[in-house]
């Protein structure tokens, strides 16, 4: 095919904006391109002569001393560095700029006199206000790093130490929000354990089994094993035994219609068999004459009859002997508390006693309630079976011991009862 020439875009150059936008400068860039390749590597291996490209070898072959490593290792010692190549000049370009100006330091473009001057002050000792500054800086930072404990010295035990701005008898009965409140105040900041960094359980992650789960247990702790299983059983019989009780057994299941038989037999109880009707006729007349009876009683308007003086006088008289009374009482009682010390001490103590009897059992059932599951779903958390074995089913090795529990099975009932998965109904 032939090359189709395309016709050339004629367009004003009038402007230098449109002289730059219509005029074709590539050649010109190819040009300066090629100039600055030349520049970089130098003259093209086909404008050289061959003086440039080739050399004559004149020499006879020589065969090259063998070097002795100790003069290897001196050689190598003595070359210059590999890690110097990038601060040499790889290109042919050369430095556009031949001449460098040296900038003088701060006490060469000082005046000679001025300097002078300068050289005196401090052959005197005569400082000046910044320098003083400097010097008592440079003394206080070299105390400091004297003073400064090095990176790997420990000097004291950062967990044995005490907060001794509150005493532990005010934090004792403090909350803990409260005593933060109080060290923010006292100019010590004590730092809010994250939620998320406290354990939702107690219990460990993997509980150590009973070693009567053993492949190969000893009599004693076989059987200790096996009276606990039988001991939790009865419990578990003993309190279905208890709901059935309270529950099924105590009602009776009777028809619908026996039941209403009997519940009109107790509402006709104490009545006349023949005037159950006429009774039941005068019970609704008599209901609504006392509500009309009511309705009238409420209608009439009530007269405002204040009190007389000698009224208001005689209540007035009244109230502060009825003061006057109590306070005659509580001065009695104090005067015979004084000779009921001894009951009072006796009836102290044994509140005490019963508040630490109290204490006791709270928190024993708080310890309990700390190895408890949480109630995290509407599902109540079941404990896995216990893996046991009947003496009869020991085999002795484990080549021939079968696990009767899922493993799996075991360590998602671990989370649930550790509050960390909510208790749901899972196949596994």
């Amino acid at each position: 095919m032939l090359d189709v020439k395309t016709k050339k875009h004629k367009a004003s150059k009038k402007t230098k904006r449109s002289w730059r936008k219509y005029i074709d400068i590539k050649d010109v860039d190819t040009f300066l391109d090629n100039n600055r390749l030349e520049e970089r590597l130098g003259t093209p291996f086909s404008k050289r002569i061959d003086t440039q490209l080739f050399s004559i070898d004149k020499t006879a072959d020589v065969t090259e001393n063998v070097i002795s490593k100790r003069a290897a290792r001196l050689a190598l010692k003595n070359k210059e560095p590999r890690c110097f190549a990038s601060l040499k000049s790889h290109t042919c370009v050369p430095d556009p700029i031949s001449k460098r100006n040296r900038v003088r330091t701060k006490e060469e473009r000082m005046n000679s006199i001025l300097r002078q001057r300068e050289v005196e002050r401090q052959v005197k000792g005569v400082l000046k206000l910044k320098e003083k500054e400097a010097l008592k800086n440079r003394i206080l930072a070299k105390i400091a790093s004297i003073n400064r404990s090095k990176s790997k010295e420990i000097k004291e035990d950062i967990w044995n130490s005490i907060n001794v701005l509150i005493p532990e008898t005010i934090t004792e009965w403090m909350s803990s929000n409260s005593i933060r409140h109080t060290l923010k105040h006292l100019g010590i900041k004590k730092r809010k354990l994250p939620l998320l960094c406290k354990k939702p359980s107690v219990l460990p992650a993997v509980e150590t089994p009973h070693p009567g789960t053993s492949y190969n247990p000893s009599y004693n702790d076989h059987q200790e094993l096996l009276h606990n299983i039988v001991q939790k059983e009865l419990e578990l019989m003993k309190q279905d035994e208890h709901l059935n009780r309270v529950t099924t057994q105590m009602f009776k299941k009777i028809s619908l219609q026996k039941r209403d038989e009997n519940m009109m037999k107790e509402m006709l109880e104490g009545l006349p068999k023949n005037q159950t009707t006429s009774s039941f006729k005068s019970i609704e007349e008599d209901h609504e004459e006392e509500n009309s009876s009511i309705t009238i009683a409420n209608n009439k308007s009530k007269k405002n009859i204040k009190k007389t003086l000698v009224q208001k006088r005689k209540q007035r008289e009244q109230k502060q002997a009825i003061n006057e009374r109590t306070l005659m009482k509580l001065e009695k009682k104090k005067i015979s508390d004084i000779y009921k010390l001894k009951t009072l001490q006796k009836q102290i103590e044994a509140k005490e006693r019963k508040q630490e009897s109290l204490r006791q059992k709270r928190t024993k059932k708080r310890e309990s309630e700390s190895l408890m599951p949480k109630t995290l779903s509407k599902t109540k958390f079941e404990p896995i079976d216990p893996d046991f074995q009947l003496a009869e089913e020991l085999t002795g090795n484990l080549r021939n011991f079968k696990p009767s529990n899922n493993l799996l099975k075991e360590r998602y009932k671990s989370l649930q009862q550790r509050n960390i998965v909510a208790p749901a109904v899972i196949k596994l």
